[in-house]
């Protein structure tokens, strides 16, 4: 049975992955396993240790905390704040990067006319 702290983990790797654009292939070389080890990790299956948390943060450029934002400290949950499969939406994850790749000027007007619309809904 998977521990809800590994499958929240997985997400965040998997999250952060397709938000670089890199494929399970590509971190794996980074890393030096193989892609299906990636596969289970992102799932949750098998649990990453410590030092291979820390090659995957070096890989994908953010530090081991980022796999823990969004836990619950005291009690390993996820956090209500936000839905918990938002970030593990392949579509909601495609709509940030697109988003970032818009110039920051236009990026911000965007920002502002998204802002208004979801006053009026």
């Amino acid at each position: 049975m998977t521990h809800p702290v590994d499958v929240h983990v997985g997400k965040r790797i998997r999250q952060r992955r397709w938000l670089t654009g890199m494929t399970q292939q590509q971190l794996a070389e980074q890393v030096g396993i193989k892609f299906q080890q990636i596969q289970k990790y992102e799932t949750g299956a098998n649990r990453v240790s410590a030092s291979r948390l820390w090659d995957i943060a070096d890989a994908l450029d953010v530090p081991v905390s980022f796999f823990f934002e969004g836990l619950d400290a005291q009690e390993g949950e996820l956090s209500k704040k936000v839905p918990a499969d938002l970030m593990g939406d392949k579509e909601a994850l495609d709509l940030i990067r697109s988003y970032y790749a818009i110039p920051e000027n236009q990026r911000r007007r965007l920002f502002e006319l998204a802002r208004v619309l979801s006053d009026v809904a």
